[in-house]
């Protein structure tokens, strides 16, 4: 696979990246996961992306290192830390003691000395972004860490982590991850772009929409994977995205290509996407996505997936994306009785 900047950290990454949130709970099998790794680089793909809460705690972590072993100077290798790795409440977060603590754990299980990408998973409204980005600059000073990335922050917040960064002299976020696939182009509005204005590199996390641009679900069809409709119930019953699926479906017929195939194209065209992240649990799920690697959309097409999805437009909620805690708690967002009374 031909190469892209991630960002402006130097680092040259495949449009493909191999994500791995699936190892060790989709696929339990950890020889059949070191065997997709192996066929990812074999074609080409240099950049995993991992986290330490996957497997969950730690699994996926365990995968990635022990199949890496050998070609681990060959990886640009990311994983992440902020969710909860224990009912402990200071072993998740942002916080600069939990940051120090479980980077070591992540490099251990990981079986190395440095991480290429150390992202942040989630916003953490209860800590300061300066505590933060300080415990991530020693990190990379220390040399354990190469480059910082943030996840599935807001815009108003990626805009904040870089003014930050630079008023305190600190290390600045130079990704970020969001949610892109066809049916949730959000991001098209105002975190792609302002992204690139701080030239950051972005990977793109569910291109495939959950599994819905795959074509497997159709519209009035029963969801039969429970993992799904525990995780994302919202997501793969609304109505829109099941309407929006029906139409892509003859579209990507009438351009001689699968579901698939059209899909993991668009997410990678958009100028302003570095790499999307592909999450197979299966060999034979890579070999497919493999297969459409090297597809290309041409004007017609993408303008026929505009009329379907208009651009910036999210169809519905994706459920595991970040809500801001003023959305979540209604106490956030109105005045006590006592208050409203004496107003």
């Amino acid at each position: 696979m031909r190469t892209r900047p991630l960002g402006r950290t130097g680092i040259q990454v495949s449009p493909y990246c191999l994500g791995t949130m699936n190892f060790g709970i989709g696929n339990p099998d950890r020889d059949d996961c070191a065997r997709i790794i192996h066929r990812a680089l074999d074609a080409g793909i240099n950049f995993i992306d991992t986290a330490d809460v996957y497997g969950p705690h730690g699994v996926s972590e365990e995968i990635v290192g022990a199949a890496l072993r050998g070609r681990r100077d060959d990886v640009v290798l990311a994983t992440k830390v902020n969710g909860p790795m224990g009912d402990d409440p200071n072993r998740r977060g942002s916080s600069r003691r939990w940051i120090i603590s479980e980077v070591e754990h992540s490099l251990r299980r990981l079986r190395t000395d440095r991480i290429d990408l150390y992202q942040v998973h989630h916003p953490d409204p209860r800590t300061d972004l300066e505590e933060t980005l300080s415990a991530l600059t020693d990190l990379v000073r220390s040399g354990k860490v190469r480059a910082i990335g943030s996840s599935n922050l807001p815009v108003s917040e990626i805009v904040e982590a870089q003014w930050v960064a630079d008023r305190r002299g600190l290390q600045r976020f130079r990704t970020e991850q969001p949610t892109y696939s066809i049916l949730n182009r959000g991001i098209e509005r105002e975190i792609l772009p302002i992204c690139s204005r701080f030239g950051m590199g972005v990977l793109v996390w569910s291109p495939l929409g959950m599994g819905l641009l795959t074509g497997r679900y159709r519209k009035g069809d029963p969801v039969q994977d429970p993992r799904k409709m525990h995780w994302v119930p919202r997501h793969m019953t609304d109505e829109r995205k099941r309407d929006a699926v029906e139409e892509l479906l003859p579209l990507a017929r009438d351009a001689g290509l699968s579901l698939t195939h059209l899909a993991m194209a668009f997410a990678v065209t958009h100028p302003g996407v570095t790499s999307a992240i592909i999450g197979p649990r299966t060999v034979e799920q890579l070999e497919d996505l493999l297969a459409g690697a090297t597809t290309t959309l041409d004007d017609e097409v993408l303008d026929r997936i505009d009329r379907i999805v208009p651009p910036g437009t999210d169809l519905g909620p994706l459920d595991i994306s970040y809500t801001p805690p003023a959305l979540e708690d209604p106490a956030l967002r109105r005045r006590h009785a006592a208050e409203r009374a004496a107003a």
